[in-house]
């Protein structure tokens, strides 16, 4: 695995994106994966593992996190760059086509994408967030991202990411960690810093919130489409997602029971449904 950067160009001027890579057989196809709102490309290194054998995987660490630079302005932190970020990455691999595998708001950048005339996405999962993102949810971003932001020790540290994230039924105690540790940062007196710009959560404290609804994007989409979806997901109803198989790529969908969102795509469970329709 290495790690890479590439400039990209922003509102306020060029910043540095880094992305994960790992290599993949000769002539391999490319795997780009991108995580959730408060995490980074370390979210994807098991998958990337168990994907190597087929492809060349790369995960970006989107703006304002992990190893990429923090924007000078807090605003900045919105879709369009995040898309423009990705763009500059995906020319960056010199490839014709990729295939796509997001997490929450990769998901929807990726869906975003993929309904984009020209788009360059031949298949893509959308893992745990799909055309509509209640206000509930939206509300307990505002409450928690940025807000609480240093832990004293691995242990609080660990029961931070569970209150964060919820009953995850399908982790270990070793996923947990991995989980806490891959979100964050240790610092030298041995506190932990959660690996994110605070200030990507303001966006949810301005204004009245409301459901996020883009089932106009996702009509567009025509590209084969995997939708994994948590039981106990407080992003993704089972009714959005049975609709989802019904409308525009009439998305494949596979359950994962007793887990809460996001599936972390951590087990061989997870890994061989992506697989399987990667390489079907």
């Amino acid at each position: 695995m290495n790690i890479r950067y590439v400039k990209c160009l922003g509102p306020a001027g060029f910043f540095a994106l880094a992305y994960r890579e790992w290599e993949g057989p000769p002539g391999a196809r490319t795997l780009v994966c991108v995580h959730g709102l408060t995490r980074n490309s370390r979210d994807f290194e098991l998958f990337a593992e168990s994907m190597r054998a087929h492809y060349r995987v790369v995960a970006p660490d989107m703006p304002g996190r992990g190893l990429s630079d923090r924007l000078p302005n807090g605003a900045d932190y919105s879709f369009p760059l995040y898309l423009s970020a990705v763009t500059t990455l995906l020319a960056r691999l010199d490839v014709d086509s990729v295939d796509w595998v997001g997490t929450s708001m990769g998901a929807l950048i990726g869906m975003t994408l993929a309904a984009t005339p020209g788009q360059p996405i031949r298949r893509l999962v959308l893992n745990d967030a799909g055309t509509v993102t209640p206000k509930a949810f939206l509300q307990r971003l505002a409450d928690y991202v940025g807000v609480t932001m240093t832990a004293a020790n691995l242990r609080a540290l660990e029961a931070g990411a569970r209150l964060s994230y919820g009953p995850q039924r399908d982790l270990s105690e070793e996923q947990w960690r991995r989980v806490a540790v891959s979100g964050a940062r240790e610092q030298l007196d041995g506190s932990w810093t959660l690996d994110y710009d605070p200030r990507i959560g303001d966006v949810y404290r301005v204004g009245e919130l409301a459901d996020v609804v883009l089932w106009p994007i996702y009509d567009c989409v025509a590209c084969p489409t995997l939708l994994l979806h948590g039981e106990k997901s407080d992003v993704l109803s089972q009714e959005v997602a049975q609709e989802m198989t019904m409308r525009g790529p009439k998305a494949q969908l596979v359950d994962f029971e007793g887990v809460a969102h996001p599936p972390w795509l951590m087990n061989e469970g997870q890994f061989g449904a992506v697989r399987g329709f990667l390489l079907g």
